[in-house]
């Protein structure tokens, strides 16, 4: 049975995140939230670097289920490509915050947390989609469309594209960069 008070403890860091964005995210802010005392995460979370990666792997289950229902839901390889990037961009988008502290590995680093077991088997599952498409180097072309992808959905996520194009471009923009790093890994002779 998990212990109920590190569970309230990432709960609590999961709603601050999400409602205050990062800066909100203390361990003081997180004790009242949670309606305890101020030492009482100490056992658990000793830094405020081992509570947010607490808080980040709660993100990356998250966008583990997201990705995976994406997956689950196509009829074709190509299909769970697009459907994959589609759900990392709108988790971005639905998530800010989440998604912003996820990619914190400066800040995440040497928590304690591990979250390497998390998050590498959601890299493991997009290799998988990308061999089933483009079998040929399926770890690079995966390295190559998650990178496209990521940019896009960091930019949607912090709304930088809406100084210059409405938001139907996202999807758009998402598909081509599926579309284009797949046809350069099937091209002969790349």
């Amino acid at each position: 049975m998990p212990d109920n008070l590190r569970t309230r403890l990432v709960d609590a860091g999961v709603r601050l995140l999400e409602s205050e964005g990062q800066g909100g995210l203390t361990i003081r802010a997180v004790t009242r939230e949670a309606g305890v005392s101020h030492g009482a995460p100490r056992r658990y979370f000793p830094t405020l670097s081992a509570l947010c990666a607490a808080v980040a792997r709660v993100g990356l289950v998250d966008i583990g289920v997201a990705l995976d229902r994406a997956t689950q839901q196509s009829t074709s390889p190509q299909e769970a490509l697009n459907a994959i990037a589609d759900a990392y961009v709108d988790f971005a988008a639905r998530r800010p915050a989440m998604f912003a502290l996820i990619f914190r590995h400066d800040l995440l680093e040497g928590s304690g947390e591990n979250l390497r077991l998390t998050s590498r088997p959601l890299f493991e599952a997009l290799i998988a989609a990308v061999g089933a498409v483009a079998p040929e180097n399926p770890q690079f072309t995966a390295l190559r469309l998650w990178t496209s992808v990521h940019g896009i959905a960091a930019l949607n996520s912090t709304h930088a594209f809406e100084p210059v194009t409405d938001l139907s471009a996202v999807t758009e923009l998402t598909r081509r960069a599926v579309r284009d790093v797949i046809a350069d890994a099937t091209e002969p002779g790349t």
